[in-house]
C-alpha cells in the first residue's frame, strides 16, 4: 500500500523558523516499523508553513496514498480538521488515521460521523463551514512521540470561565492510542486482509463499520436519552472490544450501534520495553520534504529512552503511557545517531521525556558517544535541575567532552508556592545525603556554564496564584541566569491534572484550542487576567532572546550574520519604527503582535 505520513504545520513560537525547524521522530519511527513492501513517504508540514495546501495537493498526486496518518498535538487539531477534509475531497476512499497525544487524550474528539464523499468544506475567516450538516468543530500544542476542524467552538469569556469545548474532527477512521510503531504496522497488515480483522489489535479504536467481525450480538444499545457534549454508549465485555457510540441514534426504531455512527475501542497496548529490539531504528529515508535546521546546521533527532515517573501537573506523559521508564540498548542508540549523521545531521536533540532519571546511564551514554567517536555532532538535551545539580560535578564536564551544546532545563519555576502547583518541587530539590536543602536551580546552571554549555530555561508563569510581583520575578530570573527563554502559560490539555484544578477555580478564559500554544495565555490567575500574564511574558522575553546573539555568533558566525534580520523580525514582531523611535506604547505593539499571531495560525 501507498502510505502518507503527515505532521501538522503549527509550531511553537520560541524560536524563528529560519533558526530552528526540527523534524517530527515519531513519523519515521512509524516509517522504519511497518513491512518493508509498502510505500512510504514522509512530510513534515512545518517545513511548508506558508504553502501547506498547495503541498497537501501534489502530496496526494505523487504519492496516491491508499492510508493517510497524522501525528496531532492538541493546538494542532484545527489544521488537522482542514487537511482531512482537503484529503477527503482529493482522495475520498483515503482511509484516515490519526495518533499522537490529542488523540491519545481526547480521541472522543475524533469520533465523529465519516465525511461522505461531499466537497471539502468552504471557509469563512477563520470557520469551517461544514457541509451537509455534518459536524466538525474548533481545535490545541506536543511532541516527536510515537504518532506522538470545523467551526469554532464557544468562546469563554472571562466573566463566565468553563472547560474548555470540545472541538471534534470528522472523516477519521482509525485512531492509534499510545505508542504507535506496532499497532500502526498491524493496523496495515490488517487492511491487506480482505477480512479486515482489527479486534485484535491493541491499542486501536475503530469504526465498527470498517469491519465485518463486529455483530450486532456483541455491540450493544445506542443511547435513549440526549446528553450533553458528545454521547457515550459503552459495553464492556470480557471477549469483545469496547463499542462506543459518538453520534445520536438516527432513529428509535434502530436500537444497535450499529445503526449508529459507532467505534470499536480495544484494549490498550502495554508500553513497549525498548530494550527487546522490537522497535526497529527510524526510516529517515522516507522524508520527501527537507529543510530541518538548528541555527544553520542540519538537525535530527534521536531517542535513546521513554517515559518519566515523575506526575508534575502539566505534563502528559503520565496519562499517555503511565509512570514508567523504558531504556534502549547504547548498540540502538549509536547507530541512530550514526543513521542521523549519515542522512547529514550535524546537530541532533535527544528527545527523551527524562533522560536524567538515571544519572549512570547518561554518563554511560556520554562516554559511549565520545569512544565511538560521535562527539563531532552538537547535541542538545531535556535535562532536571536536580540532577544536574547533585551529579554535575562528573556529569557536566562528560555531557561537554561528548559533544553537548544546549540543556534545556525545567526550571519550572522559582517561587515554592508555584513549583507546589506544578507538582515539580521534587525534581527541582537539591539534595545533600537524601535530605532537600534548597532549590536546585542556580546549581544547575553554574555547573551548565562552568563547561561552556547554554541553559534552555524552561519556567511557567501565570499559575493560579501568581500575583504580577510573583510573575516579574521569575521573569528577572530568567534573563539575568538563563542564555535562551522557554518560557510558557500554564494549559489545560486534556486530562492533565492542571486541567481540573484550572476547571474547579474557574480559571479557564479561552477554549479556543489552536491558541493553546503554550505562549497565549489562556487562563488567568486569582488576582491577574490573562492578557496582562501574556503581556509581562511578551515583552521580557524579546529581550532575552536578542542577548543570546553573541554567543550564537561565536558558534554559527556566517548563518547568523545572514539571518539575523530575520531572526529579529521575527522576534520583534509587531514592532515599527514609530515604537522604536518611543511614539507608539508597548501595549499597541502588542496588540499588533497578536494580530500576526492569529494570522500565522492559519495554515489551510
Amino acid at each position: 500500500m501507498n502510505v502518507l505520513l503527515l505532521s501538522m504545520p503549527d509550531s511553537f513560537e520560541h524560536m524563528a523558523p529560519v533558526a530552528v525547524v526540527m523534524p517530527n521522530g515519531a513519523l519515521t519511527s512509524l516509517a522504519g516499523n511497518i513491512d518493508a513492501h509498502h510505500k512510504v513517504a514522509i512530510a513534515d508540514l512545518v517545513l511548508v508553513q506558508d504553502r501547506v495546501r498547495s503541498t497537501v495537493e501534489s502530496l496526494v498526486r505523487e504519492h496516491r496514498p491508499d492510508v493517510v496518518g497524522l501525528s496531532i498535538m492538541t493546538f494542532q487539531r484545527r489544521t488537522a480538521a482542514r487537511i482531512i477534509a482537503l484529503m477527503r475531497s482529493l482522495k475520498p476512499d483515503v482511509k484516515i488515521v490519526v495518533g499522537g497525544y490529542d488523540p491519545s487524550l481526547a480521541p472522543e474528539a475524533y469520533m465523529q460521523p465519516a465525511l461522505e464523499a461531499h466537497p471539502e468544506p468552504e471557509r469563512d475567516g477563520a470557520r469551517l463551514q461544514c457541509p451537509s450538516g455534518s459536524p466538525t468543530n474548533d481545535c490545541h500544542p506536543d511532541r516527536s512521540r510515537a504518532f506522538r476542524g470545523g467551526t469554532e467552538g464557544p468562546r469563554v469569556s472571562a466573566d463566565t470561565a468553563t472547560p474548555p469545548s470540545d472541538p471534534t474532527v470528522s472523516g477519521v477512521d482509525f485512531i492509534v492510542r499510545g505508542e504507535g510503531e506496532v499497532t500502526f504496522r498491524d493496523l496495515l497488515r490488517a487492511l491487506e486482509n480482505p477480512e479486515h480483522d482489527f479486534a485484535n489489535i491493541s491499542g486501536l479504536t475503530w469504526r465498527a463499520s470498517s469491519s465485518s467481525h463486529l455483530t450486532e450480538a456483541n455491540t450493544g444499545d445506542c443511547p435513549t436519552q440526549a446528553k450533553t457534549g458528545l454521547e457515550w454508549a459503552t459495553i464492556t465485555s470480557s471477549k469483545n472490544p469496547t463499542v462506543q457510540s459518538s453520534h445520536r441514534p438516527q432513529s428509535s426504531a434502530h436500537p444497535f450501534i450499529r445503526s449508529c455512527d459507532d467505534w470499536v475501542v480495544n484494549p490498550d497496548r502495554p508500553v513497549h520495553s525498548l530494550d527487546s529490539g522490537e522497535i526497529k531504528l527510524p526510516n529517515r529515508s522516507a522524508r520527501v520534504l527537507h529543510g530541518y535546521h538548528m541555527l544553520g546546521r542540519q538537525v535530527d533527532v534521536v531517542e535513546t529512552s521513554r517515559g518519566c515517573t515523575y506526575d508534575c501537573s502539566f505534563c502528559s506523559i503520565i496519562e499517555m503511557r503511565g509512570r514508567n521508564f523504558h531504556t534502549y540498548t547504547f548498540d540502538r542508540v549509536l547507530a541512530d545517531i550514526r543513521d542521523a549523521r549519515d542522512h547529514g545531521a550535524r546537530s541532533i536533540f535527544l528527545v527523551d521525556d527524562n533522560i536524567t532519571l538515571n544519572v549512570r546511564r547518561f554518563e554511560a551514554l556520554c562516554q559511549a558517544i565520545i569512544d565511538a567517536k560521535l562527539d563531532d555532532i552538537d547535541y542538545t538535551v531535556q535535562a532536571m535541575t536536580s540532577a544536574i545539580a547533585t551529579h554535575g560535578e562528573t556529569l557536566a564536564p562528560l555531557m561537554r567532552r561528548a559533544g553537548f551544546r544546549y540543556v534545556f532545563l525545567g526550571i519550572e519555576n522559582i517561587l515554592d508556592g508555584d513549583l507546589a502547583f506544578l507538582k515539580a518541587a521534587a525534581k527541582n530539590a537539591d539534595r545533600d545525603n537524601g535530605r532537600t536543602v534548597g532549590n536546585a536551580t542556580l546549581k544547575a546552571i553554574d555547573y551548565i556554564h562552568r563547561n561552556k554549555m547554554y541553559v534552555v530555561g524552561g519556567l511557567i508563569v501565570g499559575n493560579p496564584d501568581d500575583t504580577p510581583e510573583s510573575i516579574e520575578e521569575n521573569l528577572r530570573f530568567a534573563s539575568k541566569y538563563v542564555d535562551w527563554p522557554y518560557i510558557q502559560h500554564p494549559t489545560p490539555y486534556p486530562r492533565t491534572p492542571m486541567t481540573k484544578d484550572f476547571v474547579e477555580r474557574n480559571l479557564i478564559i479561552n477554549s479556543r484550542l489552536h491558541e493553546y500554544d503554550g505562549t497565549t495565555a489562556v487562563v488567568k490567575t486569582d488576582s491577574v487576567d490573562a492578557e496582562q500574564i501574556e503581556f509581562m511574558r511578551w515583552r521580557a522575553e524579546r529581550w532575552m532572546k536578542l542577548r543570546h546573539i553573541p554567543a550564537a555568533i561565536r558558534h554559527d558566525p556566517w548563518f547568523i550574520l545572514r539571518n539575523w534580520p530575520k531572526m529579529l523580525a521575527y522576534t520583534f514582531r509587531g514592532s515599527s519604527i514609530r515604537s522604536a523611535l518611543g511614539l507608539e506604547s508597548e501595549q499597541q505593539v502588542f496588540r499588533r503582535y497578536k494580530a500576526r499571531r492569529q494570522a500565522e495560525r492559519e495554515y489551510v
